[in-house]
């Protein structure tokens, strides 16, 4: 995969970073990247091709939270939702987060039941906002449009297919201390060759401070306390 310089996300980049409150601050990026094989990108897809299995294969995906519901807010019977991609768009996937990530973090071992596909832009764009908003209402609303019309310049939203990466604890770059909530999606256009990741989390300001280690402890020291018998029922041990 190939990251394509974007004068635009950089500056949307900034923005996004700017977002925080007395809570926690907002790390987002949003990058564009070309589904074109580097030297490494080559080696991982020989990876994923193995056992007879071809490019076209499908691979079973986990179903989207956002799956769960219709776009007026019913529920959907669990089990009715199944989605798959090919073999071949899951090495996009995870050459993605390797580019994305690397030199920190290597995907390759990644699972399809890591990934989802999410159901509409829509879903999406009311997910990421959900996450957003409360960090800073007035500020989002300021870029939101801005936002959203910059990756649509980029991808053209309608002819993408949008998945997600959900890993479990061992596999989540974001699974640290101080990490309130993180997102992962993928805005897949087929026609296009390309894929924009929006990544983002959300960062403890008590963590990032360096007394939140600090705050664990005095915690479990009071804790302690009250669990002593008082002093006037204590046994007082001499040597």
């Amino acid at each position: 995969m190939k990251l394509l310089p974007n004068v635009n996300f950089e500056s949307l980049n900034s923005k996004l970073s700017s977002i925080e409150n007395n809570e926690c601050r907002i790390e987002g990026r949003v990058e564009s990247y070309s589904c074109k094989m580097a030297g490494n990108d080559k080696k991982l897809y020989k990876m994923l091709n193995i056992d007879g299995e071809t490019a076209n294969d499908l691979q079973a995906l986990s179903p989207s939270q956002q799956s769960f519901y219709t776009q007026s807010g019913s529920p959907v019977v669990a089990g009715q939702i199944c989605n798959t991609c090919s073999r071949k768009t899951l090495y996009y996937l995870v050459s993605t987060l390797n580019a994305s990530f690397f030199p920190d973090y290597d995907f390759s071992d990644a699972k399809s039941d890591e990934f989802s596909q999410e159901p509409s832009v829509q879903f999406v764009k009311k997910a990421i906002e959900s996450n957003l908003m409360p960090a800073d209402p007035q500020f989002y609303i300021g870029m939101q449009q801005h936002l959203w019309q910059t990756i649509d310049n980029e991808i053209t939203l309608t002819d993408c297919d949008i998945y997600s990466y959900n890993p479990d604890m061992n596999s989540d770059p974001y699974a640290e201390e101080g990490i309130l909530w993180s997102f992962n999606y993928f805005f897949y256009n087929k026609k296009l060759k390309r894929i924009i990741f929006f990544s983002c989390r959300a960062v403890s300001k008590i963590a990032s401070s360096g007394n939140y280690d600090a705050d664990i402890s005095e915690n479990m020291y009071i804790d302690d306390m009250e669990e002593l018998p008082n002093s006037s029922s204590a046994t007082v041990m001499s040597y």
